[in-house]
């Protein structure tokens, strides 16, 4: 029985999975979400909000004009190993979160990976809306394919105005290879 034995092993000896975990939460801080299983994403989750909470109170006490918590940047930095994702814990994330209580993550369900059948989640910052963000430049890509078919509409009207003219001028008396063999003559002056 596994009594008072919570959490996940991941398959992992200790050190591995400490490091996982660690990816996992850079990984998430950087990017604001990351795509993993479910099992790995629901073991990360309880890391990450461990870590933004520790940094929404360091960011708190560091009102007023106060020195920085040192202190709590070198625990987080002693988890993570990572300084950019440190600085953008402490800079960004833990002021944006700073009137939630918690539930700073949340994790999405996508169902089940085609190579070996694992279920694989979004793991993802609740406050970084980014799913919504995607969503939106969707119709600017179909503007652009409606701007790529107007250019061969014209490209098609241009050679149609081209066929107009040639018979036009051939039926006014003026023949139509005359036309033709100009253009050769200067691009064999050109070579």
């Amino acid at each position: 029985m596994r009594h008072q034995k919570a959490g996940r092993k991941l398959g992992r000896t200790a050190s591995h999975r400490k490091a996982t975990l660690s990816a996992l939460s850079v990984a998430v801080i950087r990017h604001k979400k990351v795509r993993t299983t479910t099992a790995k994403a629901k073991e990360a989750r309880m890391v990450v909000e461990k870590l933004i909470t520790r940094a929404k109170r360091a960011v708190a006490k560091e009102g007023d004009g106060k020195p920085k918590d040192v202190h709590a940047r070198r625990e987080v930095f002693a988890f993570l190993r990572d300084r950019d994702a440190v600085s953008t814990l402490f800079n960004d994330i833990a002021p944006k979160v700073a009137t939630r209580a918690g539930g700073y993550t949340r994790v999405v369900k996508l169902g089940q990976r085609l190579g070996d059948g694992a279920e694989v989640s979004i793991l993802e910052l609740v406050d970084f809306n980014l799913g919504q963000e995607k969503a939106a430049p969707k119709p600017k890509a179909k503007a652009t394919a409606a701007r790529k078919r107007g250019p061969k509409k014209e490209k098609n009207e241009t050679t149609k105005n081209a066929e107009e003219a040639k018979t036009e001028t051939a039926a006014a008396g003026t023949p139509a290879h005359a036309e033709s063999s100009e253009p050769k003559a200067a691009e064999s002056d050109s070579n």
